[in-house]
């Protein structure tokens, strides 16, 4: 004897589509508005240092979207050209020693220059391994992206110890813009097999997004003994 199929009531169907569509359309309209979002800002900069002339509102009726932006994109590229001749980077020079010079404004800026260029250059180390670590307490991990190395002072209180340390950043959740920067044993780090871009996606949905080959490694004693035997490479 078969059983009658469940019937689905009329509002029981309209909150599934409502929810399948909220899926469909919430990512698009935060996407669409972000991006919109940097636009105006960045045309709200610029935008007041192009001579009227130039700019293409004063001879429309209309705000034309973007014209900053674009013309912000051609002014550092242009900057980034000449900086790599013999002039420009002479007037670069001189620009970085009168900074160096200048009280509060000195360390603030070899702070940014360093960061950018650790981020942007090849020669940097970006966060591209996402890794595991028992924190905050013994049986509780966070996810945490590698770093470097730990280098200089610090390198050499670590090595005194006796301890080979790995400098990793873990994030925060739901905003991973601000994190803690920690120094970790290198043989207590299990490393991941996913992305750093699917890791960022575990951070940013609060855990509730994992990669399409699933999530992370598993931190059994197994696993966490395996991870041990392996070392951590870190690309220079």
């Amino acid at each position: 004897m078969t059983e009658a199929p469940t019937r689905i009531s009329l509002a029981t169907r309209l909150r599934n589509n409502f929810l399948a569509g909220l899926v469909i359309c919430a990512p698009i309209a935060i996407t669409l508005w972000l991006t919109w979002s940097f636009v105006r800002w960045a045309d709200s900069w610029v935008k007041p240092y192009i001579p009227a002339r130039y700019n293409p509102d004063s001879y429309l009726n209309f705000a034309v979207p973007g014209f900053g932006l674009l013309i912000a994109l051609i002014v550092i590229t242009i900057i980034g050209f000449l900086g790599k001749n013999l002039i420009g980077r002479s007037v670069v020079n001189l620009g970085e020693q009168v900074l160096n010079r200048t009280p509060l404004v000195r360390g603030l800026y070899k702070s940014l220059k360093q960061i950018f260029e650790t981020v942007l250059k090849e020669q940097g180390t970006p966060f591209n391994k996402a890794a595991l670590i028992e924190y905050p307490s013994a049986g509780l991990w966070s996810l945490v992206f590698i770093a470097t190395d730990a280098k200089g002072e610090i390198a050499s209180k670590f090595d005194a110890m006796g301890r080979d340390m790995v400098a990793c950043f873990m994030p925060p959740t739901p905003v991973p813009t601000a994190g803690f920067l920690v120094f970790v044993q290198r043989e207590k780090i299990v490393p991941l097999d996913m992305s750093a871009e699917d890791a960022a996606k575990i951070v940013i949905s609060v855990g509730l997004v994992t990669p399409p080959e699933g999530g992370p490694v598993a931190t059994t004693r197994k696993g966490r003994k395996a991870a041990e035997a392996a070392p951590v490479v870190i690309e220079s």
